[in-house]
């Protein structure tokens, strides 16, 4: 559960990165190398300044950090903490309300998956505390 919530979030990460970059980049790219800092200030931000916070310093790039991690800790066999999932089920409903649906609500799918394997980690751990405990051994802190 947690490795498919982990390639789910670093694949949507991953697509709009690459899918912003394929539609700003062929209109915008020089001016943002001519210096991004230059094209304008809040509120008046220019085409090429609303293009890169679109692409470049969305949210997709630390999405796809975000999968990478749940996945390098999936292999380590460790579940992510629940922080994660909860964040993710609050972005995307603040951003369904704000702006509507769109193809990130499949991040509610890897929310759902992180959360019933963080369940199913919990469950096997008090299964083997209760097992020792039965069996009388000792348990230290």
């Amino acid at each position: 559960m947690v490795k498919w919530a982990g390639w789910i979030i670093a694949l949507a990460g991953l697509g709009h990165t690459l899918g912003s970059l394929v539609e700003a980049a062929p209109d915008h790219a020089g001016a943002w190398f001519g210096g991004v800092w230059n094209l304008g200030d809040y509120p008046e931000m220019s085409d090429a300044t609303v293009a890169w916070w679109y692409s470049v310093f969305s949210f997709g790039p630390p999405l796809l950090l975000i999968g990478l991690t749940v996945l390098w800790l999936d292999r380590r066999g460790m579940t992510p903490p629940l922080f994660i999932p909860w964040a993710m089920v609050a972005w995307v409903v603040v951003g369904f309300v704000v702006d509507g649906p769109s193809p990130l609500l499949v991040l509610l799918v890897a929310a759902g998956l992180l959360l019933a394997g963080a369940r199913r980690t919990r469950r096997r751990e008090n299964a083997s505390l209760r097992a020792d405990t039965a069996s009388g051994a000792r348990i230290e802190s």
